[in-house]
């Protein structure tokens, strides 16, 4: 995501001394030092995306490790063709937000979770150093809080969250078992960016591009805490959680400026591409990364040539995975879908628009439907809560029969 932002206090020049001109006054508990420390944060080594932040403390002290915890996956089908429909809402609620996410689809390259949180994350520091993390809002809304600054919001909103990004999350109020906080995760093992043929070669948005800089969602409203005393930090580091003491509040950034950082994106922004007849998937296509593409399907007019067939074409999957989360709406190539479903089209079998869907689509002027899709390029395993979510029956649901029952022998079909 090259664009640049800031927030806070910088020096005119990176990489010279920065005086604290509070340096010796503090908070109660706290010990002010007389300078700001400077830390390069970024991925891909020094060649990466990165900016420059800068501490009231040095953000390197760690007072002690407390314990850690596995929570690699556990693999229920590693491979499989088996076409499949999970109810996704069927997952349970946490109160805790690491204990709410539930990895459902995962490959050395991606885990994709569901999340039902009911409380807020304040109790400790959360950072991801294995995964960029992408948080879609299907329910609910907060804050984003972050040691570069807060991000507000609400239902419909991608979230990126940088790998090593620390942070909290803070839910408005939920009274109703329905309204309680739902996300889609998708973890990153690569770096997550806007699309490259939608950038031009200075990494500005283009004309033709379905979302541009005025609608990223940045960090404002930077905390500065100069604090001292014993601050908990959960690491996700090779599957395994970490509990780290910290002897420095976290989120204490006077200042910062580059190119990487958290930021937000609403679907709602998503501005359909569409033409005389049906367009393929690429166009829907939100974020990139090397092994994976996230696309959002968005309310749209239809294709307007006047022999289009508006429903997608039969297609095979040879060399993707298919995964698609419904969020709301009617979704038109599919049978008996409802929000918070996900299906998964494995590679190496043709699928396409479910038995009536097609002929229900002929002279219709647009489709409302919203969800997003997860095209890997590797093959993704099931975890055991996933098989625990899984309808059974999905990979049979575009057999003629299933819309048209025969009328002769029904003893083959019981």
């Amino acid at each position: 995501m090259p664009c640049y932002h800031h927030l806070g206090q910088v020096p005119a020049k990176r990489h010279t001394v920065f005086e604290n001109p509070a340096g010796g006054a503090s908070t109660p508990g706290a010990s002010t030092p007389g300078y700001f420390y400077e830390e390069l944060f970024g991925t891909i080594g020094f060649e990466g995306m990165a900016s420059l932040l800068y501490h009231v403390h040095r953000p390197t002290q760690v007072k002690a490790i407390l314990g850690s915890q596995d929570i690699t996956p556990k693999i229920a089908v590693q491979k499989s063709v088996t076409a499949r429909k999970l109810v996704g809402f069927n997952a349970p609620p946490q109160a805790d937000w690491l204990d709410s996410r539930t990895p459902l689809l995962v490959n050395n390259d991606v885990h994709i979770s569901v999340a039902a949180p009911r409380q807020s994350l304040t109790d400790y520091f959360y950072k991801n150093a294995d995964a960029d993390e992408l948080l879609f809002v299907h329910r609910g809304s907060g804050r984003l809080r972050t040691m570069l600054g807060a991000i507000p919001f609400s239902y419909g909103d991608y979230l990126i969250v940088p790998r090593g990004m620390i942070y909290q999350i803070e839910f408005a109020p939920s009274e109703q078992e329905e309204d309680l906080p739902r996300f889609l995760i998708v973890e990153s093992f690569h770096p997550i960016y806007s699309p490259k043929r939608y950038r031009n070669h200075f990494g500005q948005m283009q004309e033709h591009a379905p979302y541009c800089e005025r609608d990223y969602k940045l960090p404002q409203d930077l905390e500065t805490h100069d604090e001292t005393g014993d601050f908990l930090m959960k690491i996700k580091k090779q599957g395994v959680l970490h509990d780290v003491v910290y002897a420095t509040h976290p989120f204490d950034v006077v200042g910062w400026d580059g190119y990487h950082f958290p930021w937000g994106l609403s679907i709602h922004n998503f501005e359909p591409i569409t033409g005389r007849i049906h367009q393929p998937p690429p166009v829907h296509q939100t974020f990139e990364t090397s092994a994976f593409v996230v696309c959002s399907f968005v309310p749209r007019l239809y294709d307007y040539h006047p022999r289009a067939i508006p429903a997608p074409y039969n297609h095979s999957n040879i060399d993707s995975d298919e995964v698609i989360y419904y969020v709301d709406g009617d979704f038109m190539s599919r049978n008996d879908i409802a929000p918070g479903y996900f299906t998964l089209h494995p590679g190496g079998i043709p699928h396409g628009p479910h038995p009536g869907a097609m002929e229900r689509s002929l002279g219709k002027k647009e489709t409302r439907e919203l969800a997003v899709m997860v095209d890997t390029f590797r093959p993704l395993m099931l975890t055991e809560a996933a098989m625990k979510l899984d309808d059974g029956k999905y990979y049979q649901s575009w057999l003629e029969e299933a819309h048209n029952p025969p009328t002769g022998n029904k003893a083959i079909h019981q």
